[in-house]
C-alpha cells in the first residue's frame, strides 16, 4: 500500500518537512519488520545468552520516551529489573558504579550527544553489556557500544523527530520479544494500521481548534500510554510553544489535579488494556472537576469524553498500542502549531543533535 500523504496546506508552506516524515511512518514500520527484524533477533539472542541480571536505560528528549517504552515492556513482559540512568553521576560527578553482568541501553537518534556516548563508555569500561539503539550505525554512540540496532528510519531533517519515535518503539518492542524468545507477531499489523490514522488528518484537524489558544495543556495516561502522554507533551511543547504538562494518571490524582477546571485542556491517552481500565477512575475525577477532556483510545472511553479520536485498537496487544497512539498526537502538535501560525519545521533555540555534557 501507498503511505497516505500527510500534507501541509498548499498556501502554508511551514511545516513541510515535519507532514512528510510524519507520512514515511508506514514506510519505516514495515521496513524494520521486513530487513530489520532478523538483526535485531539475533542482537537479542546473544545478549540473552549473557544473561543480565537488571537492565539501565539511557537516553534524552524523546529517546527517553523511547526508553521508559523499554522499560514498561522489559519489566512487564520480562520480569526483569530495570532503572533510568541519571547521567550526570557518571558524566558531571564521575561515579563508576559496579555494572558487572547489567545491560545498558542507550537510545539516542543520532547518537552523536557526548554525555550518552561518555556514559556509554564509563559503563561499559565498569563491565556492562552495552547496546545502542540509534538512526546512524556510524555513529560516535555505535562505536563505543558493544552492540548495536540501527531503527533504519532514514534521514530525519525536521527538528520534532517523529518518524524515528516510533521506529525506535518497535525495535525496541522486538527486541525485548527477541530476549524472550517471542517472535513479535503483534506488530505485524501496525504498518497497515499506521496509514489508517495517517489518512485520517482532517479529524484531527478539526481537533487542533480547540487548542488554537490554550495557555497551558494537562496530558495523562497510566502503563504503556504514559511514555506516548510525555512524548505528546514534548511534541507540543516543542513545535507550538504551549505549556503541556504531562503525567501518570496515578501522579495526577496527588495534586496536580487541584489545577485542573473547566478552561483546562486535559488530553488523555486511553490504552485498550490494563492501563486503560487503571486510568479509568481519574477520567471520572477530571469529568467530575468539568475538565475539557479530549480521549485518544478506544471508542468506549472517547464516547464519554468530551471529544477524541478513537483509535483502531481492536485485535491489538496493549504492549504495542504506543506505536499508533502517538500517531494522532503527532499531527495534533503539528496542526496546533499551523493553526497558531508558527512553523513546527523549525522551533525556537533547538538543534537536531543536542551537545549536552
Amino acid at each position: 500500500m501507498t503511505a497516505p500523504a500527510v500534507n501541509p496546506r498548499s498556501d502554508d508552506p511551514p511545516g513541510r518537512i515535519m507532514a512528510r516524515e510524519m507520512a514515511e511512518q508506514p514506510a519505516v514500520l514495515r521496513r524494520i519488520l521486513d530487513a530489520g527484524a532478523p538483526r535485531i533477533q539475533e542482537v537479542a539472542r546473544e545478549i540473552a545468552a549473557r544473561g543480565p541480571r537488571f537492565v539501565l536505560l539511557t537516553a534524552r528528549g524523546t529517546s527517553d520516551n523511547a526508553a521508559l517504552y523499554a522499560k514498561y515492556l522489559l519489566e512487564i513482559r520480562l520480569g526483569v529489573p530495570c532503572g533510568l540512568t541519571s547521567m550526570s553521576t557518571t558524566t558531571a560527578y564521575g561515579a563508576r558504579p559496579d555494572l558487572t553482568d547489567v545491560l545498558v541501553v542507550t537510545v539516542s537518534q543520532s547518537g552523536g550527544s557526548p554525555d550518552l556516548v561518555a556514559s556509554t563508555k564509563a559503563a561499559r569500561e565498569a563491565g556492562a553489556l552495552t547496546l545502542a539503539v540509534t538512526n546512524n550505525p556510524d555513529s560516535p554512540l555505535a562505536a563505543v557500544s558493544e552492540y548495536h540496532i540501527d531503527i533504519m528510519a532514514g534521514p530525519e531533517k525536521a527538528l520534532p523527530a517523529t518518524k524515528t519515535y516510533t521506529a525506535s518503539l518497535l525495535a525496541l518492542y522486538l527486541f525485548v520479544e527477541g530476549l524472550r524468545g517471542g517472535d513479535g507477531a503483534a506488530a505485524k499489523a501496525l504498518p497497515d494500521l499506521a496509514e489508517q490514522l495517517l489518512a485520517r488528518q482532517n479529524e484531527i484537524r478539526a481537533l487542533a481548534s480547540r487548542y488554537r489558544f490554550a495557555e497551558r495543556m494537562v496530558i495523562t495516561s497510566r502503563g504503556y500510554g504514559y511514555p506516548t502522554a510525555k512524548e505528546a507533551a514534548l511534541k507540543l511543547m516543542e513545535t507550538s510553544y504551549i505549556p503541556a504538562l504531562s503525567y501518570s494518571g496515578a501522579d495526577l490524582l496527588h495534586g496536580p489535579l487541584a489545577m485542573v477546571d473547566n478552561v483546562s485542556p486535559v488530553i488523555a491517552v486511553v490504552t485498550d488494556g490494563k492501563g486503560g481500565a487503571a486510568l479509568r477512575p481519574v477520567l471520572d475525577r477530571l469529568r467530575g472537576r468539568g475538565a475539557d477532556l479530549v480521549v485518544i483510545g478506544p471508542a468506549g472511553a472517547v464516547e464519554r469524553a468530551s471529544a477524541g479520536f478513537v483509535l483502531p485498537t481492536g485485535g491489538v496487544a496493549e504492549e504495542v498500542q504506543p506505536i499508533l497512539e502517538i500517531i494522532p498526537l503527532q499531527l495534533l502538535a503539528y496542526e496546533v502549531t499551523i493553526a497558531r501560525g508558527q512553523d513546527p519545521d523549525a522551533p525556537r533555540a533547538l538543534a537536531k543533535v543536542t551537545q549536552t555534557h
